[in-house]
């Protein structure tokens, strides 16, 4: 054989063989996995079987069919019109919409206070930085489920009655809650959610027009400000084409209690004080590593444009930052939306509470708590995906 013909025999560099047999390395991993994956699946089979076997051998009924029979016992808080006649599976969603609605605000004030606080901890007056600093040291070392009890003697011993609750404008504080005005809802306020979902959009798309603006000629563009207007012109606009309704149900002071309006219950108020303040605690401090991970140049460079600490901050430090902030403060989020199940310690009907009261009266142990388990399950890959997306959109690109 010539030796241009043991030349032409090699493989070409950076080429690869596609073929792959059992006796290499590629493909015994490939076996490995799959041998791994019927084991599991043979494992959880087994474990099924044995559980039916069981469940039918001592008598204890199974199935989901118990869904569409009656509840028959009262919900003390509800987002959607419920009756006592009112089926297992309604349960089931008011105990969702109440998690829900506990993790979306929680989630929202526990970022504001969390960066607020973050922030501060960089600040350059003593007193600023040294409250920040006691204040993440105090709320992340207390358990949430302590914290949680507390506020709940806050709200249900230490505010007065109804009848000498605290009165800001048309809004009450007492041992009823916080009693807020609401809208008498029509198509107005219909129209004017679609315009804040329209401006939300319109937001998000300015602020990438204006961030590529800044890095081709270094100006910056008012974002919030033109975001908030052109929002809040959606929202009117939606509100005018909808007939301007103006009608407010307003609380007033009743024979028992405050009576109409908005209601925020003691117990829904405890449980989101405990988890906001005690997620903010961990959310300062992964804002605070965050902006620490950005080198001192970076600053330096800012100032020598002209920026204030303010806009160095928010334009160059933040940006840079958020690469080492959004994969902890996924975990923040997460952690903040399962800790909601803790509420049943203080009487709040969310998913757990509705599930525990559910095994009690049917003994469908199981299948109550595999709705739990779908349900958390569900809102975490939702808000694992979304912070997924807000972090590849955030990324630094390479040029």
């Amino acid at each position: 054989m010539s030796h241009f013909s043991m030349i032409e025999a090699r493989p070409l560099p950076g080429k690869k063989n596609r073929s792959i047999s059992w006796r290499s390395r590629e493909g015994r991993s490939v076996i490995y996995q799959i041998v791994a994956i019927l084991s599991a699946l043979a494992l959880v089979g087994l474990l099924v079987r044995n559980t039916l076997t069981n469940m039918r051998l001592r008598g204890i009924q199974s199935g989901y069919d118990f869904l569409l029979q009656p509840f028959g016992i009262d919900i003390s808080e509800t987002m959607i019109e419920y009756a006592s006649n009112s089926t297992y599976l309604v349960a089931f969603f008011i105990g969702m919409l109440n998690t829900l609605k506990v993790a979306v605000i929680g989630i929202v004030l526990a970022t504001l206070l969390g960066v607020l606080v973050g922030v501060g901890r960089f600040s350059a007056n003593f007193l600023v930085r040294k409250v920040c600093y006691a204040y993440v040291e105090f709320f992340r070392n207390v358990p949430v489920y302590l914290q949680l009890l507390i506020w709940y003697l806050v709200f249900t011993e230490a505010l007065p009655d109804f009848d000498k609750a605290w009165k800001l404008g048309h809004f009450y504080l007492s041992k009823n809650g916080v009693s807020f005005p609401w809208p008498v809802w029509e198509l107005g306020q219909t129209l004017a959610l679609i315009g804040l979902a329209m401006g939300c959009v319109f937001a998000i798309f300015y602020r990438r027009r204006a961030k590529a603006h800044f890095d081709q000629t270094g100006h910056t563009r008012p974002v919030w400000a033109v975001s908030l207007a052109v929002t809040f012109a959606f929202m009117l606009l939606g509100w005018l084409v909808g007939g301007a309704p103006a009608e407010w149900n307003v609380p007033k002071v009743g024979d028992f209690q405050i009576e109409d309006g908005g209601v925020f219950s003691p117990e829904f108020m405890a449980l989101l004080c405990g988890l906001v303040f005690y997620t903010a605690s961990f959310i300062a401090e992964v804002v605070r590593s965050g902006i620490a991970s950005v080198s001192l140049g970076q600053h330096e460079a800012s100032a020598s444009l002209g920026l204030s600490k303010s806009q160095s901050m928010r334009l160059v430090v933040l940006p840079q930052a958020l690469r080492v902030i959004i994969p902890p403060l996924t975990s923040q989020y997460l952690n903040l939306t399962k800790n909601s199940s803790l509420a049943v310690a203080i009487g709040y009907p969310e998913l757990v509470s509705i599930a525990n009261t559910t095994l009690n009266q049917t003994g469908r142990a199981i299948e109550a708590l595999s709705i739990v388990m779908l349900v958390y399950l569900t809102l975490s890959l939702i808000t694992s995906a979304l912070m997924n997306w807000f972090n590849a959109s955030a990324a630094i690109q390479e040029r």
